[in-house]
């Protein structure tokens, strides 16, 4: 397990058949088809290895069951647990496609829309499937062989894979899918050439196919050859291969916020002092930046410093930088009271910052010195999906559709403990009086973002309602408690 601790994200992706529709399963009688046009829940498919076998993989569905042939080449998708009929080995295609041939009867999948089958003895354009990837694609992206994470370096004008933890806003990268290719897109929007330079065009030399190897990925350039961390700072780029060995494969891992906090004072919570936190800062470094881990099951987090230690409860209310392992008192509950937030230590009390800077988990109740304020800094760029599809541009108006297969990206501006939204455009978000979120806003209106839940956060407008998608997809801002339509991975 590296350094951040983070488990790989599992493999999610949509199947694209030769005639570009996607493999779906229907909710009614576990049918399966290939005939939506576009990526939903629908066509969401988990990849499962198996234990023993490596090569032996398993598709399961949104529904939570799993694809299966049977010795007459019926496909049914209604077995809830892996049975022999489920089994399938991945041919990879050099064109980055794969055939899926079932172990146990030795035939492939395809075909197209309500007459698939698992019959054909060798593998024609009807029995190739393109991958997209259904994941969130913002991530970090880990070296398998290196054990360590990929970065923008600026100054050098390249891809250095050299972080043991992935900090800050220049570790994070977007995969940007197009016509079954990927892209790699850095913080400051530039694309990863195959020979290593950062390009603000994205054209042949960007574009790679995604392959699968024992669970990780690999990705293969026009030329056939593959990325991998070359020389002493692991510059990202194609080397010679034309296989991938361990050099040419990595993990995409979720990528958690990072933070910056602001005490009343107006300085910043900081390492810089030693094992106690103080807020005594006027510059954000590292040393001021924290990353917040969310429970799934507690909604708690820990707040992790740069160098891996996290935040710890000590006697009296001291709040210091010295656990290595995460326990019950580095768990703290995180209130969102708008502009600002306060944090609860495992005590049952709410940090408060002292005349000299120190935090101390002392109060009973939030007053000025419990609040303090929270500036996320590694999503400069949001791309939001909600529980029915992505964030984008409503085609012929000025509202926004949170139901897409495709997505914008939109910037996130930071503004005393709220957020301006910004479209490709330039111009702002905002709610109308009919309650709809727009893009077009000449002026920036605030926004609120709680980061709720591990991978999940929440948008308030000015007036505290919550920001949902609608049964149409249209995104409004007229939700009065939060409900599933309201979270968004991010």
């Amino acid at each position: 397990m590296p350094a951040n601790g983070n488990r790989p994200l599992k493999l999610q992706f949509g199947l694209i058949n030769h005639e570009g529709r996607y493999l779906t399963a229907e909710a009614f009688g576990f049918k399966v088809n290939a005939s939506a046009p576009s990526l939903k829940k629908k066509q969401i498919w988990t990849l499962e290895q198996d234990s023993r076998d490596t090569q032996v993989v398993y598709l399961r569905s949104h529904l939570g069951r799993y694809l299966a042939s049977d010795k007459d080449g019926k496909v049914t998708c209604e077995a809830d647990g892996q049975n022999s009929d489920c089994r399938f080995l991945i041919v990879a295609q050099s064109d980055g496609r794969w055939a899926l041939q079932s172990e146990q009867h030795l035939r492939f999948f395809g075909g197209s829309r309500d007459y698939l089958s698992c019959f054909a003895q060798v593998i024609t354009d009807a029995e190739l499937w393109a991958v997209h990837l259904a994941l969130h694609p913002q991530a970090n992206l880990l070296s398998v062989a290196r054990k360590r994470y990929a970065r923008l370096s600026a100054e050098d004008g390249e891809i250095a894979v050299d972080m043991n933890i992935p900090w800050g806003v220049a570790a994070l990268l977007t995969l940007v899918y197009l016509d079954g290719k990927y892209c790699l897109k850095t913080c400051d929007s530039r694309f990863l050439s195959n020979d290593g330079k950062l390009l603000m065009q994205r054209g042949r030399a960007t574009a790679y196919t995604l392959e699968l190897k024992c669970g990780k990925l690999a990705f293969k350039d026009s030329e056939g050859k593959y990325l991998s961390p070359m020389g002493p700072t692991g510059t990202l780029r194609s080397g010679r291969c034309s296989k991938p060995g361990k050099d040419e494969l990595f993990d995409l891992e979720e990528s958690h916020p990072q933070v910056v906090l602001m005490a009343a004072n107006g300085r910043y919570v900081s390492t810089r002092q030693g094992v106690s936190l103080a807020a005594n800062q006027e510059d954000e470094t590292d040393m001021e930046t924290f990353q917040m881990e969310i429970d799934k099951e507690t909604r708690r987090c820990t707040l992790r410093t740069s160098q891996g230690n996290y935040w710890d409860l000590v006697a009296h209310g001291g709040i210091q930088i010295t656990a290595t392992e995460v326990s019950a008192n580095t768990m703290f509950s995180v209130e969102w009271l708008g502009h600002r937030v306060a944090l609860k230590a495992n005590n049952g009390k709410y940090i408060c910052t002292k005349k000299n800077g120190q935090l101390l988990a002392v109060s009973d109740s939030i007053g000025e010195d419990e609040r303090l304020t929270l500036k996320l800094i590694n999503r400069p760029m949001l791309i939001l999906r909600g529980e029915n599809g992505f964030i984008c541009h409503h085609k012929n108006s000025n509202l926004l559709d949170g139901s897409r297969s495709v997505y914008d990206i939109f910037t996130l501006q930071f503004s005393n403990g709220a957020y301006h939204i910004k479209g490709v455009d330039g111009r702002f978000w905002y709610v109308n009086g009919a309650g709809l979120v727009c893009s077009d806003g000449e002026a920036p209106e605030d926004f609120t973002l709680e980061l709720l839940e591990q991978g999940r956060l929440a948008i308030r407008d000015k007036n505290g309602r919550y920001l949902r998608g609608d049964q149409g997809g249209t995104l409004k801002g007229d939700g009065l408690s939060l409900s599933s339509s309201a979270l968004w991975e991010y």
